[in-house]
């Protein structure tokens, strides 16, 4: 379940939330969780407008994105994190209104510490997150019999 926030300069990005959509829905392919409840509803993509004055590079320019993704501890193996940076800049580059854009797009990658990934009011750890996927799996599984 992760948490996606993109950072972008304001008017930077045509359509927000159909962006903040399509990272999340893009994620869980990646990760490759199970589509279910759990997961729809707890991977989701935060677009923050930044203003053109709260940001700059050395230049002075201030056409640039910060995308931050945080996963759970060991969610994205290297290709993982590959596709998630290739995809991810696709995603954003499509969605900016000026191309030259994609030459400033920063994607971090961050892990929360095992039992550090709060969910439901209870800091979770991978094998209780794992634990309730399973147990959600089942109740749906029962629930179409």
């Amino acid at each position: 379940m992760p948490m996606i926030d993109v950072y972008a300069p304001s008017g930077s990005l045509s359509d927000p939330h159909e962006l903040a959509r399509n990272l999340a829905e893009t994620l869980m392919t990646i990760e490759g969780v199970p589509d279910i409840p759990m997961f729809r509803q707890n991977t989701a993509a935060f677009i923050h407008a930044i203003d053109h004055g709260a940001v700059s590079n050395v230049d002075g320019d201030s056409g640039c994105v910060r995308v931050q993704v945080l996963t759970n501890a060991g969610a994205l193996d290297r290709d993982k994190q590959l596709a998630v940076v290739s995809q991810f800049t696709e995603l954003i580059t499509v969605a900016a209104t000026d191309a030259s854009l994609a030459k400033r797009i920063w994607v971090l990658l961050t892990e929360a510490v095992d039992g550090g990934w709060g969910l439901h009011g209870h800091a979770h750890t991978n094998a209780e997150l794992v634990n309730a996927a399973r147990a959600e799996i089942a109740e749906l599984a029962q629930q179409k019999e």
